[in-house]
């Protein structure tokens, strides 16, 4: 799918960290966590996750957590995240739910020194738990799963990819996919061997190449400067190969995230539900000084 803005005007927007090693990562000089944020992101989220009108069980799944404590939330922030199992005999649902569990642990350990340390340490952590279970019990060989998260701290949203979910930032009345496809197909457009429209109706476009449970795997860690009125969403695969990206833009603009969210998943259901779907929707309504945040009781 086309992205509506220029290379120009999203790399205005967006810094994309250098890839890194785990190693030279946690060797960083340590230093005192913050006691408490500068900026807090008001949100209001909503999220929705369905069968499909094919598979007989759910292998994506949602997870998010919102720390109050000061500390957390000036270090680690709050975190949205989706997954897309895949394994077959339910190995991907177990795929999904093992990945976010144990992202979700490792991310907040406050021993890491940054944010984006910790988003890869945690990749890597969920990484490590998926092949164990794999390894350990043979109907769940070849297990795996997609992981794409959304981590809004201070004045930014730490966006952590692996596989082919997506994040999108709806901003006034444009739409930008954040993360890149790690799909077969994917690769051939970005290096111009298929139009986005073959890639579509390709044959092998539900080929990824990077997923939880590969036996090594690097993130891509994008970050995004928030502003007010920005809506993040978080997708799998069983929207965006039946709803357009203008068409998402558009239901996230006009509705609740509650109400993007459902609508979202019903367009996919309308459109065929070949596949799960699950949509996150993270409105940023405003960014707080930590002082009013603490005013309108919102930490």
């Amino acid at each position: 799918m086309q992205n509506n803005r220029s290379k120009q005007q999203v790399n205005e927007e967006i810094e994309i960290t250098a890839k890194f090693r785990r190693n030279e990562l946690l060797a960083q000089a340590r230093r005192e966590p913050k006691a408490q944020p500068d900026i807090v992101p008001f949100v209001r989220f909503g999220a929705k996750t369905d069968l499909g009108n094919v598979r007989e069980n759910n292998e994506d799944k949602f997870d998010f957590f919102e720390p109050t404590e000061p500390t957390l939330l000036a270090e680690r922030g709050c975190v949205y995240a989706v997954c897309d199992g895949m394994g077959g005999h339910s190995a991907g649902q177990i795929a999904s739910e093992l990945a976010l569990k144990a992202f979700l642990k490792a991310y907040y350990n406050l021993d890491l020194p940054d944010i984006d340390t910790a988003l890869t340490v945690a990749v890597q952590a969920a990484n490590a738990l998926v092949r164990e279970i794999a390894q350990a019990i043979p109907g769940r060989r070849g297990m795996g799963t997609t992981l794409t998260a959304a981590v809004l701290c201070e004045g930014d949203a730490h966006v952590v990819h692996v596989g082919d979910s997506r994040c999108y930032l709806v901003r006034g009345e444009h739409i930008e996919q954040i993360t890149d496809d790690h799909s077969y197909v994917m690769e051939q457009v970005r290096q111009g061997l298929l139009t986005p429209e073959e890639a579509q109706y390709s044959p092998y476009r539900n080929v990824i190449t990077r997923s939880i449970g590969m036996d090594a795997v690097e993130p891509d860690i994008y970050r995004v400067p928030l502003q007010a009125g920005d809506r993040l969403v978080l997708c799998t695969d069983g929207l965006t190969t039946h709803v357009s990206d203008e068409r998402v833009a558009e239901v996230v603009r006009s509705h609740s995230p509650s109400a993007a969210a459902q609508r979202l998943v019903e367009m996919a259901l309308e459109e065929g539900g070949s596949d799960n779907v699950t949509v996150v929707v993270v409105q940023v309504l405003e960014l707080l000084t930590w002082d009013k945040a603490q005013q309108i009781g919102w930490v």
